[in-house]
């Protein structure tokens, strides 16, 4: 009877005992991979990882931490200029985060470089750079997870409520102090002021209607042009291929553009606007006749060439659109 009890008591430690010890080790190592994380993160906001450190703190469990990673290519030779424009606005977001009360356990901010990493862009099958993915606490990643870069931008503000929406972590992006615009606008009333004072006898020229009709001309061209939008959501200049290296200037989608999209379609609203001017003065200007032709041929060709290509522009963005004018 004595000898049964031992091996019920055997069966009962060996049966309970081992899932308490693995217990034990996975939060120790659970313990030591926090502990890690918040070193690093305490030195640098952004982490950097290679393969080895992904796959130990990230893809291989236990853990209880959220990570949002930017998957790019910083190197020179990669001649990624949006990595660029894109890394420092991540480095305004997790500065943000790091000198917060947000800083916490719950969520680290980290980086792969592919000259770093190029495992881990091949284990995710990831081949264009940068990318934003969150990788939850539990769980893998949904689509959700994966950052709409070339809709929403990549500002600090838009990566912030895309974190908030994905981790439940609300942080306020504080941007370090700019000096630029107010220098900018400095020197500009400074220079307004020297020619104001250095023609204060003859200040007729701010009563030209031609000096206000050209500067109202071109603030509405800058504003039609989607300036506004570039500076509230932060897009890229353009979007570079990296399998092709082929670089994309126009967005093929009505719901995002790029910077130099809205450069284009400002220069070509500008030489439809100078077409129609032409049109008007060689109507009811007194020059002579042969000049007033060369004006009109110049007007109409390009009013026709300049609203053909901004026609074209809007097809490819509004995919179905059927009408076009000149090129197809």
């Amino acid at each position: 009877m004595f000898y049964k009890l031992l091996i019920v008591a055997f069966l009962a430690v060996s049966l309970y005992g081992t899932p308490s010890d693995g217990q034990k080790k996975k939060e120790t190592l659970l313990s030591e991979k926090v502990s890690q994380m918040m070193e690093w993160a305490s030195k640098r906001a952004v982490i950097r990882l290679n393969g080895e450190k992904f796959r130990r703190l990230i893809r291989a469990p236990p853990r209880n931490y959220s990570v949002v990673i930017m998957f790019t290519a910083l190197q020179s030779q990669r001649q990624c200029a949006v990595c660029k424009q894109a890394d420092e606005e991540y480095q305004i977001l997790a500065n943000s985060w790091r000198y917060s009360s947000a800083f916490t356990n719950r969520i680290f901010f980290a980086m792969v470089d592919f000259d770093e990493g190029s495992d881990v862009f091949q284990m995710l099958n990831m081949n264009s750079a940068p990318t934003f993915i969150n990788f939850p606490a539990k769980g893998k990643p949904k689509p959700a997870d994966t950052y709409e870069l070339q809709v929403r931008g990549f500002a600090a503000e838009q990566l912030a409520r895309w974190v908030a929406d994905r981790t439940d972590v609300h942080i306020r992006v504080i941007r370090p102090p700019n000096y630029a615009g107010p220098l900018m606008l400095g020197l500009l009333l400074a220079f307004i002021g020297s020619l104001a004072y250095l023609r204060r006898n003859n200040l007729e020229f701010l009563f030209n209607k031609n000096v206000w009709a050209f500067s109202a001309l071109c603030f509405v061209l800058i504003m039609t042009s989607g300036q506004m939008w570039n500076h509230i959501r932060g897009p890229p200049y353009a979007h570079k291929n990296p399998n092709t290296g082929q670089v994309s200037y126009i967005h093929g989608s009505s719901q995002a553009q790029f910077v130099a999209e809205t450069h284009i379609v400002l220069l070509f609203n500008a030489a439809v606007t100078l077409g129609i001017v032409l049109l008007h003065e060689a109507a009811t200007s007194d020059l002579d006749l042969g000049k007033r032709k060369i004006m009109c041929v110049a007007g109409i060709g390009l009013v026709l060439l300049f609203f053909s290509w901004l026609l074209s522009i809007f097809r490819a963005k509004y995919h179905g659109y059927p009408y076009s004018f000149l090129f197809g």
